[in-house]
């Protein structure tokens, strides 16, 4: 049965998702259940930038929770996509949209994309987010003094982990809180489960199931004996140095993440509305922090000043839920931000989570825990894919070019003589928002891997496909493009919510 007593350990993001998405599914479906936080007001955040992905909007929307007054209170920005900048080869630029055209046009198979890249042209122009962001436009119009969205696909949004987390802190209902630090996890010697946990001040708190957000510290499943599991092998960066940069008054605010890739990796931008958070991924192989520091000193002309240096061990534990300890976000896995896989990956989990704990016995956690593994491992692997590149001009870029795992060269080697479809991607469990082919195709038509002869030899076979295809593509292009010019700036919209950077 669902447990009566919750306790979350960490706050911050990941925690107090968790403490509201379980307390609310325990709600809805009627279990008495009391829910806690712990969490220490000793402990701070970098706060360099956090993108999402949008199911975090659609988390607002069933919660309830203002999105102005979100975007307003924590200085978040509006986020459409990915702009990868110098990945293909130096020069070279391409976006990834996060809407799907083809939710609104009823093809079977993906046509739209199929299209575009049988005439060789980019996808993304059947996207309204890349009119969007191309012209750094929000996602509302003003009609008779409202906000009316101007498409029907969900935005996601960029913004401050610390203040993201005050805020959802402050909307929780019915939510006990301790400011505190666990000193030491108590455990059934036969079992293994945690039956308390003694704090600093003093206390002993007991539970019937602990939820892990204290990050790398791993403070509570650490304990219960989880292997890590390296992808060390197979991505090619591991350190980060990030920094903040100031955004001049007045200067527009792009709605999208700036991935863009370097001599020994990449650097991520992400706007809030007072600041940019960035840093510098890199691999410790080819260059040291200090030379990292340098090259984007070059890069930028200026100086930055290096708020931290992150060893990243990517990989996760093979068991994210282990006897009575689930845990979530970076306890649970860590990945080089590069797709926002982090606070998407965590309200999965815990939809996966709510899903099966009315009846949390050893099946439920050995779904639970393929699932939440199998999402990692999938996001590993399209992380990996935006480094096969045309570019051999630094000794980085030529080592990652000989080391592509063989599982990803031969789907790679398929997706040449076709473009990938939904076919190609097993359904995750529940239905639930997964790295399916509509965020593979911007990524593989940027970076050159698909092949326009085969597109087209493919619609020369379904001539009625190509003549539908031909007809949605040239109006979804018009409409799209009448949007986003009726669509507010993105540095006016967020201007009007009563928030200057």
């Amino acid at each position: 049965m669902w447990p009566r007593r919750i306790c979350v350990v960490g706050g911050g993001t990941a925690g107090w998702l968790a403490a509201m998405m379980l307390g609310d599914s325990a709600r809805r479906g009627g279990h008495p259940c009391e829910v806690t936080v712990i969490e220490s007001s000793k402990i701070g955040t970098i706060g360099v930038g956090e993108g999402t992905t949008a199911v975090f909007r659609q988390m607002l929307q069933h919660f309830g929770l203002d999105e102005m007054e979100f975007l307003a209170e924590t200085g978040a920005t509006i986020k459409f996509g990915i702009r990868h900048r110098d990945w293909r080869r130096l020069g070279h630029s391409y976006d990834g949209p996060i809407d799907d055209p083809h939710r609104v046009t009823g093809f079977e198979v993906n046509a739209l994309d199929l299209y575009q890249v049988s005439r060789g042209e980019s996808v993304g122009q059947v996207h309204l987010f890349q009119h969007l962001l191309s012209r750094n436009k929000s996602p509302f119009a003003v009609v008779d003094g409202r906000h009316i969205a101007v498409g029907p696909f969900h935005h996601a949004y960029h913004f401050d982990q610390a203040l993201a987390g005050k805020w959802l802190r402050s909307k929780a209902k019915a939510i006990a809180t301790i400011d505190d630090q666990v000193l030491r996890v108590e455990r059934l010697a036969e079992s293994g489960d945690i039956t308390a946990l003694h704090l600093e001040g003093g206390a002993r708190v007991e539970a019937d199931l602990f939820v892990d957000c204290t990050g790398f510290r791993r403070a509570l499943i650490g304990p219960m004996g989880g292997t890590w599991v390296s992808y060390r092998d197979m991505l090619p960066v591991n350190r980060a140095i990030p920094f903040w940069l100031d955004i001049p008054k007045g200067e527009e605010i792009d709605p999208c993440t700036l991935a863009w890739a370097q001599g020994s990796g990449w650097m991520w931008k992400i706007p809030t509305q007072s600041r940019y958070g960035c840093g510098y991924v890199f691999s410790d192989a080819h260059i040291t922090p200090d030379q990292a520091k340098d090259e984007i000193e070059r890069v930028l002309g200026r100086p930055i000043h290096v708020r931290n240096d992150i060893r990243i061990d990517a990989g996760r534990l093979d068991r994210q839920w282990i006897g009575n300890c689930v845990a979530l976000g970076l306890s649970s896995s860590f990945l080089e931000p590069l797709e926002a896989t982090s606070i998407h990956g965590t309200v999965v989990q815990l939809m996966l989570l709510a899903s099966v704990l009315p009846n949390p016995d050893d099946r439920a956690r050995l779904a639970f825990n393929a699932a939440s593994a199998r999402q990692v491992d999938d996001f590993r692997d399209f992380i990996r894919l935006h480094y096969v590149s045309e570019r051999r001009d630094t000794p980085f870029w030529r080592d990652v070019a000989g080391n592509l795992p063989p599982h990803l060269a031969d789907r790679l080697a398929a997706w040449g003589g076709r473009v990938p479809g939904a076919a190609d991607f097993a359904p995750f469990p529940m239905g639930l928002p997964h790295t399916d082919h509509h965020l593979h195709v911007p990524v593989l038509d940027g970076l050159g891997l698909l092949d326009p002869a085969k597109a087209k030899d493919w619609l020369a076979a379904h001539p009625k496909l190509r003549a539908q295809a031909r007809a949605e593509a040239a109006k979804l292009t018009g409409e799209y493009k009448r949007a986003a010019g009726r669509a507010m700036g993105h540095r006016a919209f967020l201007d009007g919510l009563g928030v200057t950077a």
